[in-house]
């Protein structure tokens, strides 16, 4: 028996196309009106195929524009009884079945009249499941259709009043559906295909027109604020930065995106489960595009907007100038001081840091590691002092009281130089000596505090060599082929975003070059790590410029970090640190100890 498969043309049997009167809408994605569903349901011997259960028939439409293009409908052998309930449910007995096609000759019939559309099904997860798991069975690559379950988009849109449940039979009466379901699979897609189409006409209303959009929508986002997605209809699709506004003009959120007007109108039909978003929606007045020439000109921008506006739903990067830094002083007995900001002092800066706490730790492990004074008021070069209690406790030379002299203080400074700039070998080995301790003598949590100590410490002095070795170059030009082809120019000076292009197709490119290079922002460079950008602006550019293709067009100054320095130990810590992530406290059944077992 083979399968049965109809092309309805529109001359056999039309449907009126329920989206003519939207042609002329400017869409963003794919039209539902363009789009070719395959809806498709299954009968089987039980719930789960891979519990045993096989496949009996198998029934589908293709449809596209309200108009139906072809159906399919084969019984399949399952090569096993069929239980009495499910034949009494389906109507479909062991002799119907007898002469059937097996699935391994149903399934490719079924693959090939559903080739290139979107797969529907109400409780999708259960039809494509049996799909999926046959032709894994058979070794067959699964297409990988897109899904559409209508099961799951009437939960978000059917209501108590309309219906009581979201089953396909009543469902089928809330639209009108000229097919009763019966538990047969062709009638069972026929009657599906008008609960999609009954969706998608009250999905219409708010605002719904694309796949993209069906596929995303929730009930979260209200319909008014469905209504305002037409703020991003003059945005270009091109990578750019966005700005939410209010009535007053206030900037409530800035945003990124490759493509501007795609991202924007997310806002407005797509699954937004942050309810702080859906409140920044409900009360944006606008929306102002910048269209950018590439996506790291855009990533900038968007940090510096935020840094500018502080937008009160931006939740990070509002505040880049709220950073710690630790500071090697300059004076006749240097120390380390936590400061705020970096000044042309000629001192040594590690950092920054974005919180205090962290920057704490890291003091904490330079003070462990190094026995310079902790005491913050200035000493004479001849100071004659009492002692304090670390210095009784041999973690401090003890300058104040004469213990040490001038060349023993000034050789400890310079090893601590040495470290900040160089190498945290002396850092790590000190603290490792003492976690090693702790942990033998069992000391479990004080060992973990020095932990957390040198992961602070590397991870700062790593940031700080890289971000130093960008930000002390004038000019740094580099250049990427993009995936169409043209090629992304970027100058970059002590460590800013001077200018960004792309180079037109068929244009002299040193030319091009030159021309940016000097259209390009003058920069002037200061003290400390990041003299002349956000830290964050910086390691955007670090990523960009480290990432795979890039090239280097020209130099000004000398791009170095130290072959010894914090970043060859920054792989191993955080690896600890997302080992830890994995584990979860358990408590045995007495509540007497406590140990870690990973999540599975």
């Amino acid at each position: 028996m083979a399968p049965n498969v109809t092309a309805m043309s529109s001359a056999v049997r039309t449907r009126p196309s329920r989206w003519e009167a939207q042609r002329s809408f400017d869409e963003l994605g794919r039209p539902l009106r363009d789009i070719t569903f395959c809806v498709v349901d299954l009968e089987t011997t039980g719930g789960s195929a891979e519990g045993g259960s096989m496949i009996t028939e198998i029934g589908a439409v293709k449809v596209r524009g309200g108009e139906v293009l072809g159906e399919f409908q084969t019984l399949v052998n399952p090569r096993s009884e069929i239980p009495a309930f499910i034949a009494v449910l389906t109507g479909i007995s062991n002799s119907m079945v007898v002469d059937a096609p097996p699935v391994e000759s149903a399934l490719p019939a079924f693959l090939e009249f559903a080739q290139g559309s979107v797969l529907v099904a109400h409780n999708a997860p259960f039809d494509v499941g049996f799909l999926k798991y046959f032709a894994e069975q058979q070794g067959r690559p699964w297409p990988g259709f897109e899904v559409v379950d209508t099961a799951k988009l009437a939960r978000r849109v059917i209501t108590r009043d309309d219906a009581p449940n979201c089953k396909l039979s009543s469902l089928a009466k809330v639209f009108h559906s000229t097919t009763t379901p019966n538990h047969r699979a062709l009638s069972d897609a026929r009657a599906t295909v008008d609960v999609l189409h009954g969706l998608m006409a009250r999905l219409g209303s708010l605002g719904v027109h694309t796949l993209e959009e069906l596929q995303t929508f929730s009930g979260r986002v209200t319909p008014a604020q469905r209504r305002k997605r037409h703020l991003a209809e003059a945005l270009p699709h091109a990578p750019g930065v966005y700005l939410f506004e209010d009535e007053r003009r206030r900037v409530l959120y800035v945003g990124t995106s490759r493509d501007l007007r795609t991202r924007v109108r997310s806002y407005f039909t797509a699954s937004e489960t942050r309810t702080r978003m859906g409140e920044m929606v409900g009360i944006a007045e606008r929306v102002t595009g910048i269209e950018c020439a590439t996506t790291l000109e855009a990533q900038v921008r968007e940090l510096r907007l935020i840094a500018q506006h502080k937008p009160r739903y931006n939740r990070r990067s509002r505040f880049p100038e709220k950073v710690h830094f630790i500071k090697l002083t300059r004076e006749p007995w240097p120390r380390l001081a936590l400061v705020k900001r970096v000044l042309d002092d000629a001192a040594d800066y590690l950092g920054p840091f974005g919180s205090k706490k962290v920057a704490e730790k890291a003091l904490q492990a330079l003070h462990d590691s190094f026995p310079i004074r902790q005491c913050s008021e200035r000493l004479a070069r001849r100071p004659s002092k009492s002692p304090c209690v670390l210095a009784e406790m041999g973690k401090c030379l003890s300058p104040c009281d004469g213990s040490t002299d001038e060349a023993a203080y000034a050789e400890v400074v310079g090893q601590l130089r040495q470290t900040l700039s160089e190498e945290p070998d002396r850092v790590i080995d000190s603290l490792t000596v003492r976690m090693t301790a702790l942990a033998a003598d069992e000391r479990f949590e004080e060992a973990g505090i020095h932990r957390d100590r040198l992961a602070a410490f590397i991870r700062a002095a790593a940031r700080t060599q890289r971000l130093s070795a960008l930000t002390r170059c004038p000019e740094i030009v580099a250049s990427r082929r993009e995936d169409d082809g043209r090629w992304s120019v970027h100058v970059i000076r002590y460590g800013r975003l001077a200018a960004a292009g792309v180079i037109p197709a068929g244009a002299n490119a040193h030319a091009y070059v030159d021309q940016l290079k000097a259209s390009a922002e003058t920069v002037t460079t200061g003290p400390g790590p990041t003299p002349s950008a956000s830290a964050e602006e910086s390691e955007v550019i670090l990523r960009w410029l480290e990432a795979p293709g890039i090239r280097l067009v020209d130099i000004d100054g000398e791009w170095t970090c130290p072959v010894g320095g914090a970043t060859r130990h920054l792989a191993v810590h955080d690896a600890v640190n997302e080992s830890r992530k994995s584990l979860v406290p358990f408590d045995d059944q007495r509540g007497l100890t406590t140990v870690h077992q990973p999540v599975r």
